[in-house]
């Protein structure tokens, strides 16, 4: 009979504590800053160097290229299988050039395991939906105009 109370008394002392539950997916949790979720790829950065694929502990990139009319290395496919990707991180880590990031999207749910396999496009768009697409824009966009202001500063010093 003790225990009941004692059962009861757990759960009115927590009837006045401050709710933590979300209303996802309307409200989204805040993710640390090393958060990993699933990638996001921008090709014109990529080498072509195998790295990623090489260090995946599960091998599940697939990556090809080929050499383009200035024998540098073009990227053909770049395909994850997210059905056995641990999202381990080392891809990134080793990655030359930063063409392969984690963002904070974790959403991979399918009907279907076909569904898992992202290729490279898929990968793209992601980086631009979820990914630091918008802060590098953002930081392209402010280099311009700080070229474009030395610039002035450069020819009005002459004139």
């Amino acid at each position: 009979m003790f225990g009941i109370f004692k059962g009861l008394g757990v759960t009115l002392g927590q009837l006045t504590k401050k709710k933590v539950t979300l209303q996802y997916p309307e409200v989204k949790p805040v993710w640390p800053e090393r958060f990993r979720g699933v990638h996001e790829f921008i090709p014109e950065l990529c080498i072509v160097c195998n790295q990623c694929a090489r260090i995946c502990p599960t091998s599940c990139i697939s990556l090809s290229g080929s050499r383009d009319a200035n024998k540098k290395m073009r990227i053909d496919t770049y395909d994850i299988n997210f059905e056995i990707c641990i999202l381990c991180d080392l891809c990134v880590e080793v990655c030359p050039t930063e063409a392969i990031l984690m963002t904070d999207q974790f959403e991979l749910a399918a009907y279907s395991r076909d569904d898992l396999y992202k290729d490279m496009h898929w990968l793209y768009d992601n980086h631009k939906q979820h990914g630091t697409y918008q802060a590098l824009q953002a930081a392209k966009e402010q280099a311009a105009r700080e070229a474009g202001s030395a610039k002035e500063t450069e020819t009005g010093g002459e004139a």
